[in-house]
């Protein structure tokens, strides 16, 4: 299948423009003529070199999603019809490549698709939930609101990510500063003071010497160091991508002491939430479950929600086999079967995900708290062993000399 350029003439004598994917330029034009039609071009639309080079790809940010789907609600609510709100939205996006992606979503629709299928094309910028959500909206004609709840979720969604990325930063650089300060001090500032030492002759204190030859190893083998951690963290990455990898990884990454209850408060929060919002645009539970565990982002929960869908399908409540997964916790499973028994499930999800969101922020505080002295005691601790090892044979000549 290719994408093909077209430009015919309406019933009206209007001169339009657009794109389909056919496998020919001959089914390109049955399916203008059926539309109303009269082919005046057809060519195929020439390869864009960011497909030969995906880093000269221009990458769409979230939060221009957000403003996309927030300004798109507001122009459907004031009457404009579709085909010119993509019109505007493509022509007041500052993001080249995102403006090029509205145009095209725009020139889709204009060829005959809907605005689900012109969106399902680009699945890197628009996911599954965003795709069901618009399709849910254009069957029940309440477009404007599924966006305004998209952009309002999406908006929640990354506040809890930034979150979550803002604690994990601060170890990560706290230690990645130690290692580059240690490999500075061993390749550059001992091989110094190695020299002052042979010159006094004797014998080092036990540190030093450990110190000295740590840095004789260091610069002997500095490269093939270099070469380990890059073929490590190939391998790990490598088999991360595999089932049992990513399955065995993301249980051990939930069962860790410091980000695990962090990372399951996240999961609970992100599967109320997302399920709310697909319960209150008309999604069916089944379907949105399916959709919820594919944005888990972590192999045990997805399996776990993949098992409460099964189970659902089989008949039982929702509250019963969340409550087997072992990963919400038994106030979330109540409150739920409560909301399931009232008639009132998305509204009690919604609750669910407002309380976690504040347990979320709770966590990384107390997380944040914990880590800061830890940290700047071990880098201290690592930097000052070193310094002190270091000027343990001055001292010891300043006693002998004294």
């Amino acid at each position: 299948m290719a994408v093909f350029l077209w430009e015919a003439t309406s019933r009206k004598g209007e001169v339009k423009k657009g794109e389909l994917e056919a496998a020919d330029d001959n089914v390109v034009r049955v399916q203008l003529r059926r539309q109303g039609f009269k082919a005046i071009t057809v060519k195929k639309k020439p390869k864009d070199l960011a497909e030969y080079f995906p880093f000269l790809k221009g990458k769409v940010k979230e939060k221009e999603i957000v403003v996309f789907a927030r300004i798109f609600s507001t122009m459907i609510n004031a009457g404009l019809p579709l085909i010119q709100c993509l019109e505007l939205l493509g022509q007041q996006e500052q993001n080249k490549a995102f403006a090029k992606i509205i145009i095209s979503i725009k020139e889709n629709i204009e060829g005959g698709s809907t605005l689900c299928d012109a969106l399902r094309k680009y699945p890197d910028i628009f996911d599954e939930l965003f795709v069901n959500l618009v399709a849910a909206g254009e069957s029940g004609g309440i477009l404007d609101v599924i966006l305004n709840r998209l952009s309002a979720y999406m908006e929640k969604a990354a506040k809890l990510k930034s979150k979550v990325k803002g604690a994990m930063t601060y170890p990560a650089s706290v230690l990645v500063i130690s290692v580059g300060v240690v490999a500075l001090l061993l390749l550059k500032v001992i091989p110094v003071f190695q020299k002052m030492f042979e010159g006094m002759g004797g014998e080092l204190p036990g540190p030093t010497q450990f110190l000295v030859n740590a840095s004789a190893f260091m610069q002997s083998y500095f490269m093939y160091m270099i070469a380990g951690v890059v073929a490590v963290g190939y391998a790990f990455k490598t088999y991360y991508k595999t089932a049992n990898g990513t399955l065995v990884i993301d249980g051990l990454i939930l069962k860790s002491p410091v980000f695990g209850p962090l990372l399951k408060k996240v999961a609970v929060s992100k599967f109320t939430r997302t399920l709310a919002t697909m319960m209150t645009s008309g999604v069916p539970i089944l379907e949105g479950l399916l959709i919820v565990s594919k944005t888990a982002g972590n192999k045990v929960i997805e399996n776990a929600i993949q098992k409460v869908r099964q189970s659902i399908s089989e008949g039982k409540t929702i509250a019963e086999p969340l409550a087997e997964t072992n990963i919400f916790p038994a106030m979330v499973v109540q409150m739920i079967a409560v909301g399931e028994a009232t008639g009132a499930l998305d509204a009690m999800l919604a609750k669910i995900a407002d309380f976690y969101d504040d347990e979320v922020d709770a966590a990384v505080d107390a997380m944040t708290a914990l880590l800061e002295p830890f940290m700047m005691v071990f880098l201290g601790g690592v930097v000052g062993g070193m310094i002190i090892a270091m000027y343990l044979p001055i001292f010891k000549m300043a006693s002998v000399v004294g």
